[in-house]
């Protein structure tokens, strides 16, 4: 499988710089597999595809303040930290830029809480012990993280959370949620789709390209989900009553298929190093609500895998003609 034939050609200028204002008013492109066309709608109508008994299942996730500027010690060198999983009170892995970050290495971050790289993983990954636990400073010493294709500073750090976002854990955002309101979901569930959540804390290899040229050899990154019991009985419920079960984002499928069992879906909790590429059979999801995603990603990838590549990347190609925007705050594609 090359990774070559997940490319397509995008604009600089079609890469989303800034959120839609309100959530709801994104752009929405409507991919029917089982029809020829496409069609263009505002993200607030996507209740008019949607049936009651439909289940939607998005992640809870949320960003934490997880960039933080540091200084070596001794000397004061510039350090910048970035996080990306938590091991334990005290311990994370973390990218750390700049030089000389060996074993051993201290760092002092905000003026008073320190820091030991304690173990070098691969590039510039560190596992970093803090003098302390972390969480509750976050809001003192901690930088909200932005994809790096975003050159725009974020006036409100809410707007990279999801309404619903409680769980703190993720380094990026689910980008697929940001579309939704309260009022939004409120609304459908009037109309008897039914709402209900996982946990997928995301790493920023989601924004990894895949280098290699067989795309079978690249190595997933694993991440912590979970599916609690009462969101595996909501699910199984709605697929018996004739529902469907759309993903919001490929976090969410990727949480779902991980938890996929012979009666549906079972309660899940741990690390997921689940690889969806085309000739996967899903056994759960039933549509998903996604944003347009990197060239040569695994995430392209797991839409055409849904899809089909051809007709994926037909419809970015046509999504660039009728100018919606692409990537974290760009607009979005419901695939039924």
């Amino acid at each position: 499988m090359n990774t070559g034939d997940f490319d397509y050609y995008l604009p600089e200028e079609s890469i989303a710089q800034t959120p839609s204002e309100p959530r709801d008013s994104s752009r929405l492109l409507i991919l029917d597999r089982q029809k020829m066309h496409l069609e263009q709608r505002i993200f607030r109508q996507i209740g008019e595809y949607l049936r009651p008994n439909d289940v939607l299942v998005a992640n809870q996730t949320r960003v934490i303040p997880a960039r933080l500027p540091g200084r070596k010690l001794p000397g004061g060198g510039k350090v910048e930290l970035l996080l990306l999983k938590r091991l334990d009170d005290q311990h994370w892995e973390a990218l750390v830029g700049g030089k000389g970050m060996k074993t051993g290495r201290q760092i002092l971050l905000g003026g008073h809480l320190q820091a030991e790289i304690t173990a070098v993983l691969d590039g510039p990954r560190r596992v970093v012990h803090f003098s302390q636990p972390i969480e509750a400073l976050f809001g003192q010493i901690g930088h909200m993280p932005l994809p790096p294709y975003i050159h725009m500073p974020l006036a409100n750090p809410e707007r990279y959370q999801t309404v619903y976002a409680s769980r703190p854990g993720s380094a990026a955002a689910p980008t697929a949620g940001l579309h939704f309101t309260q009022s939004l979901i409120d609304n459908l569930k009037a109309n008897g789709v039914q709402f209900t959540m996982v946990t997928l804390h995301v790493g920023l290899d989601t924004f990894a390209p895949v280098t290699e040229e067989d795309a079978l050899e690249h190595k997933i990154h694993t991440e912590w989900c979970e599916v609690t019991p009462e969101t595996a009985k909501t699910i199984n419920s709605a697929r018996q009553a004739g529902g469907r079960v759309i993903a919001v984002g490929t976090t969410s499928v990727r949480t779902l298929e991980s938890a996929a069992g012979s009666q549906g879906v079972e309660p899940f909790e741990g690390p997921t190093g689940l690889y969806i590429l085309p000739g996967y059979q899903f056994k759960i999801v039933d549509g998903m609500i996604t944003n347009f995603h990197l060239p040569r990603s695994t995430l392209i990838m797991l839409v055409s895998a849904f899809a089909g590549r051809e007709r994926i990347l037909s419809a970015y190609r046509q999504a660039l003609d009728w100018g919606f925007r692409f990537y974290s705050f760009g607009d979005a594609m419901l695939i039924v």
